[in-house]
């Protein structure tokens, strides 16, 4: 389990190390070209590939992408059924791609919700690419960032039920091992696409530290160019931690 940007200063890069994604705006993309929402969901799909293409080709090691939240269940039932449809067309032709390409999936949320076809895709998807270690993609899917801390509270004091006798022995760490991405280091960049200046309940505890970009671009329009620009405004950005610019000076001499 990496160490909390609030306990220890994280190291920094000219590449993010891992990189977090709001993939918005497939909706609007489409309405301004008269077609249905669904279109531009489908449009986004090709998105995905070539950003999982251009951050293994420039070193990112951990990308997550949100593709859906627990609070996306609210919008219209065909737009919700053509997405799950989308995530097991995905599964059933991208899995290869990403085994061959050195991509490790993982999916993580509430998988309870999701039939049990996909959730026997995503199983099977993870198996296969459980050796791979060049790009660590996450799909985050009926994910939500409360969610993530209400379960890993509960496993906690599933763990330790003597925490609820001893409150103040409580530390930081205790909680973060059972969050749904302990596994990997914190994102050092998040972008989001589609105008939207929010982070949507996502990554709620992994983004206290993380650099936030903002682009009008739409998800489908989303690629390598876009990308680069991303990555071109994080190496601007003074990582201080907590710490002061004069401080950065000097471990810099």
């Amino acid at each position: 389990m990496f160490t909390s940007s609030t306990v220890s200063i994280p190291e920094s890069s000219e590449v993010p190390r891992h990189l977090a994604i709001i993939m918005d705006g497939n909706g609007r993309w489409a309405t301004r070209r008269m077609l249905p929402r669904t279109a531009g969901h489908a449009r986004g799909v090709q998105a995905v590939r070539r950003v999982v293409e251009a951050c293994g080709r420039r070193g990112v090691k951990y990308l997550t992408l949100f593709a859906f939240s627990s609070e996306n269940w609210r919008r219209p039932q065909e737009e919700v059924s053509l997405l799950m449809r989308l995530f097991v067309q995905t599964l059933e032709k991208e899995v290869v791609k990403l085994e061959q390409q050195g991509v490790r999936l993982r999916v993580v949320g509430d998988l309870s919700a999701f039939e049990p076809h996909l959730r026997d895709l995503i199983q099977a998807a993870e198996e296969r690419t459980r050796g791979n270690d060049l790009l660590h993609l996450t799909i985050a899917a009926n994910y939500g960032g409360r969610w993530d801390i209400l379960q890993a509270m509960r496993a906690l004091l599933r763990e330790r039920p003597d925490l609820a006798d001893s409150p103040e022995s409580l530390v930081e760490q205790d909680l973060a091992k059972h969050l749904s991405m302990a596994w990997a280091p914190e994102p050092d960049l998040f972008i989001r696409t589609g105008g939207e200046q929010r982070i949507s309940n996502f990554l709620v505890w992994q983004l206290a530290y993380t650099e936030l970009y903002f682009t009008e671009d739409y998800w489908p329009e989303f690629g390598a160019k876009e990308l680069d620009a991303a990555f071109k405004w994080y190496r601007t950005r003074e990582r201080r931690f907590g710490r002061t610019s004069e401080q950065l000076a000097d471990k810099t001499r």
